[in-house]
């Protein structure tokens, strides 16, 4: 591995950028502040975040990457070309690993390649996902063997059981972090009239989320704008409104598991009960999902060490794997997008 290799994983919610031996450089919300009267980027990550809710009209802070895809690319590029300046300090060419949803179109796959392109990449791979987790939680895939991962990020749920260094199925919705922060909102609004924040639903999830067999004990406030008085109000609320609002957004998840499931070859069915199903993302760090699964699928399931890095440690040591990965693994003609 080059000192200069780059890794990314362009997540919905984080960008996590890996270099050379060194490990993670960048962990920082996929978030760029725009100012729209001057025609420029003013800030990336973090300090772009803290904007979100508080800034003019002309300065919009925008998210580049909706379920797990670029819906921006202009945005997206000086994002990626920002952060690998604060990475490196200068464009230097180097070879980039970015990774995809594993259900990415090929529009959706030329829309990253373009934006590491104009990151000035000398050679780009594309890593999916699934494969990239299980490489970062240690697990050896280059067996005949049946191991499934479920990677919850924001944007995009990655459901896959991966064999002999390949994918035998796999499956990615559109429901994950960013959607259950949608589902806190809504239920907050619906059940006490209240409208509260994208950062106040998050903060919300992670400290009381609970989706299986909430006591009703644990509770936080939470403050918003009442939407009949049209005054600031704060209400609390408990694990068990939590789980009334996150439950059928999780549930899709666990049927899509199902699914996968019924698709699988029952060879790779019996590694998985003895195996386990492996959690991944930052969702996986929901409290009771593991035991929401187990239940529904009867299949043992653990979340990996350090969840929300995992994809990314697995980009970097993709690099070591460039001639052995079957599947789920793509080098990028660089011509074909010039």
């Amino acid at each position: 591995m080059s000192a200069t290799d780059i890794g990314i994983d362009l997540g919905t919610a984080n960008v996590i950028i890996t270099l050379g031996n060194k490990g993670i450089v960048v962990n920082e919300p996929s978030v760029v502040a725009y100012d729209k009267k001057k025609h420029c980027v003013l800030a990336v990550g973090n300090e772009a975040y803290k904007m979100i809710g508080r800034t003019p009209e002309y300065i919009v802070a925008v998210k580049p990457l909706k379920d797990g895809v670029i819906s921006d690319n202009e945005m997206t590029e000086a994002m990626i070309i920002e952060f690998i300046r604060k990475v490196i300090g200068r464009i230097v060419k180097p070879r980039i690993i970015l990774c995809v949803p594993s259900s990415v179109t090929d529009v959706e796959n030329r829309a990253v390649v373009e934006a590491a392109l104009c990151a000035g990449a000398r050679k780009v791979f594309i890593i999916e996902e699934p494969i990239a987790a299980l490489l970062g939680a240690g697990i050896d895939i280059s067996k005949p063997n049946g191991t499934m991962v479920v990677d919850v990020g924001g944007g995009t749920a990655d459901i896959a059981v991966v064999s002999f260094n390949g994918i035998v199925k796999s499956c990615s919705l559109k429901m994950a972090g960013n959607k259950f922060d949608a589902a806190i909102i809504r239920g907050v609004t619906m059940k006490y009239k209240i409208l509260i924040g994208e950062k106040t639903a998050e903060q919300a999830k992670k400290e009381i989320a609970n989706v299986f067999n909430p006591t009703g004990d644990v509770k936080i406030t939470v403050k918003g704008r009442h939407l009949i008085k049209g005054l600031p109000e704060s209400v609390e609320i408990s694990d068990k409104d939590m789980y009334d609002f996150l439950h059928d957004s999780v549930m899709e998840i666990v049927d899509k598991i199902k699914e996968v499931f019924e698709q699988t070859p029952p060879e790779l069915v019996g590694d998985i009960l003895t195996n386990g199903i492996v959690l991944t993302g930052g969702g996986a760090m929901l409290k009771g999902f593991t035991d929401l699964v187990t239940e529904a699928v009867g299949a043992p399931c653990y979340v990996a060490d350090d969840p929300i890095e995992c994809v990314a440690k697995g980009v970097a040591k993709a690099f070591d794997y460039t001639d052995d990965l079957l599947d789920g693994f793509e080098k990028i003609s660089l011509y074909r997008y010039k």
